[in-house]
């Protein structure tokens, strides 16, 4: 007996499902129930960085789904110091290096420092994927004072915190340092700063500023001491114990990471157990984003792969496929996937809208769920057609300069394409952006047997010597039927090879609108790939 579906059918659900019960274990509220994604303000935010709030917001709102109160937190690390200046970013902030990126100022004068600046892109993406956040300035949390509870607790235990991050991972520093970074108020920096006493009844920590190596290099300490009051902001929790202080004062029950801060999760699990009495939110851990050469992609890298440029060529839904279909595993990506994940958000609509039969029930609750996901639970209310990603950017590359909208518009027409005018003109719009940055689309192989790489052969030397449209159209049936091929399934074998899809516009005339001779290229390629 088949098992029951749980919410929607996806990894998110019953991921709700299990925090609910583990809440339930423990004995806690079931009031809130928080997740929380951090937010990176140190650099360009990545599609990573959007990864993690979309998979937490994903959760929340599966939870919500079965009936409990959930928000995401969304918090900026922006107490964070800049350790090094990321490629493509001005190096006029080699100047700021060690200084919190809360108290740079923005290199563009439209924030009101370069952390809120980066902080902002990331928002921005995420309000355009309909992603609901409560958003949590690091900066601001310290200087109201929101850690103070955690901050004294960790502070008359630090030795015990030291222990624990020695024994986890053999660092042993903090057995005598206290977990916290000052900023300097004479350099302004955070990272030179060494904590060696405080004071609770005052608020207060004893400070020298001796320096560190930061990003790989030695940044000399100007040598002053002071006190810095922690209630108001003066400095920041070591990451070491800052995770297990956000979980228990905002009190969070589910946040992944990445693979690269395990060490971290690790440490603060048990700081937050151990010192501050609280039980950690429960935990996924997910592999980073390679790009194509297999270097993982990150800020200071230099190979920024942001939402914003794949908004330039795909949808805010297509980037939420991206993100919410697998959750493990390492992944690599590149510009060329948007077109794929374009046309695979349709074939997911198509599925919702019971436009395509998936026999399975299981997988077709999940298809279903990952549609609403991708929609944040708020899909079109009804099914409307698309035309593949592929066929609006073959009809890009060949429309006037001066106006391609117009001209893919009445192709599509021609070809007995009836789609929403303002959804055409978005998409058409992407394709427009595809040819004039990239020129062409990726496509991937199809695979032919004996008889339909005769057919495909004789169908090109036919076409090579063919003039219009309906005598190109005409020609596929009469090559199908000789080598005993259902025209539809030789139809279905062209659109494959040219659009990537099963179906398409009435091939003649597509041929002739297109050309005949990119046509005639990419049949032959497919041959060549055999």
């Amino acid at each position: 007996m088949e098992s029951k579906v749980i919410g929607h059918g996806t990894w998110y659900d019953k991921m709700a499902v299990q925090i609910i019960e583990r809440e339930k274990r423990l004995g806690r509220s079931l009031d809130l129930l928080r997740t929380e994604s951090g937010i990176g303000a140190s650099g360009l935010p990545h599609i990573g960085s959007l990864a993690d709030a979309a998979r937490s917001h994903a959760v929340a709102q599966a939870i919500a789904e079965q009936g409990y109160k959930s928000e995401l937190i969304a918090f900026s690390d922006d107490m964070d110091g800049l350790r090094k200046v990321p490629r493509g970013l001005p190096e006029s902030l080699s100047k700021y290096i060690g200084f919190p990126v809360s108290t740079i100022p923005d290199p563009w004068g439209c924030h009101a420092s370069f952390g809120s600046h980066m902080s902002s892109l990331l928002l921005d993406a995420l309000d355009k994927c309909g992603i609901k956040y409560k958003f949590k300035s690091g900066f601001e949390v310290y200087k109201r004072g929101e850690l103070k509870e955690e901050i004294e607790t960790i502070l008359k235990n630090f030795k015990r915190a030291g222990e624990i991050i020695k024994e986890e991972i053999g660092q042993e520093k903090y057995v005598e340092v206290l977990p916290y970074f000052a900023i300097c108020e004479r350099c302004g920096r955070i990272y030179t700063t060494r904590a060696y006493d405080f004071s609770i009844k005052e608020g207060r920590i004893f400070y020298r500023c001796e320096g560190a190596e930061i990003g790989g290099r030695k940044l000399e300490g100007c040598g002053y001491e002071g006190e810095a009051n922690y209630l108001r902001g003066d400095g920041k929790l070591s990451w070491k114990v800052e995770f297990a202080a956000r979980w228990r004062a905002l009190d969070i029950r589910f946040e992944a990471y990445g693979k690269d801060i395990a060490d971290s999760v690790r440490v603060n699990d048990r700081v937050c157990r151990e010192i501050l009495g609280y039980e950690p939110p429960l935990h996924v851990q997910y592999e980073m984003f390679l790009d194509k050469s297999g270097r993982k992609i990150s800020k200071s890298a230099g190979n920024v792969f942001t939402p914003q440029v794949w908004f330039r060529y795909g949808s805010p839904q297509s980037l939420m496929l991206l993100v919410l279909k697998r959750f493990v595993g390492t992944r690599t990506l590149s510009i060329d996937d948007i077109p794929r994940y374009m046309d695979e958000l349709d074939y997911l609509s198509d599925v919702y809208f019971d436009k395509r039969r998936v026999e399975d029930e299981r997988e077709r609750a999940k298809l279903k769920g990952l549609y609403l996901y991708c929609w944040t639970l708020n899909p079109p209310k009804e099914w409307k057609p698309h035309a593949p990603y592929r066929l609006l950017v073959n009809l890009a590359s060949v429309a006037p300069e001066d106006n391609p909208i117009e001209f893919i518009k009445e192709k599509l027409k021609e070809y007995g394409y009836r789609l929403d005018p303002r959804d055409l003109e978005e998409r058409a719009w992407y394709a427009v952006n595809w040819v004039r940055d990239f020129k062409v689309v990726k496509r991937e192989p199809v695979e032919l047997n004996e008889q339909e790489r005769a057919a495909l052969q004789e169908l090109i030397e036919l076409i090579a010597e063919l003039e219009t449209g309906e005598d190109i159209q005409s020609a596929v049936f009469t090559v199908a039927r000789k080598h005993s091929i259902k025209p539809r399934d030789f139809f279905r074998t062209l659109y494959k090879i040219l659009l990537g899809t099963q179906e398409g516009p009435r091939f003649g005339p597509y041929v002739a609108t297109v050309g005949k001779r990119k046509v005639l290229n990419l049949l032959k390629e497919a041959l060549n790939d055999q």
